[in-house]
């Protein structure tokens, strides 16, 4: 067996609300409200992927053996130039961790931008170079 490719990951969060307010605001992604073993359950979609949101103390099973706000960190592709990045997350009032440094991902170089999300996972921003 060979794995093609990821479908989606699940994120643990404190508040499934402020998460989607903060993955749809600052990353556009869009907020997906789906039925997973006969319960309604919320994902944050990006082109072909989504995120799962398990809020702490209710996570769906079977789910990760410790699961931990917190934990995460994760880089997102973008195709806005890191210029427009900047300005965007400057409007939204984001605080900027580290970067733009130049990083390798999965594919090659990256140019990346470092933030964290209301859970304080850290978030990497990247432009391919």
């Amino acid at each position: 067996m060979q794995v093609a490719s990821l479908d989606h990951l699940v994120l643990t969060v404190k508040s499934i609300p402020e998460s989607v307010d903060f993955y749809c605001k600052v990353l556009g992604m869009r907020e997906q409200v789906f039925t997973g073993n006969g319960v309604s359950r919320i994902a944050l979609k990006f082109g072909n992927q989504k995120i799962n949101l398990h809020e702490v103390g209710n996570e769906f099973l079977p789910g990760a053996s410790r699961p931990l706000s917190g934990t995460g960190d994760l880089c997102f592709l973008t195709d806005d130039n890191m210029g427009q990045v900047l300005a965007h997350l400057k409007q939204q009032e984001i605080e900027i961790v580290d970067g733009p440094v130049e990083r390798t991902g999965a594919t090659g170089r990256l140019l990346s931008v470092y933030i964290r999300d209301p859970d304080l996972n850290l978030i990497e921003i990247s432009n391919l170079l």
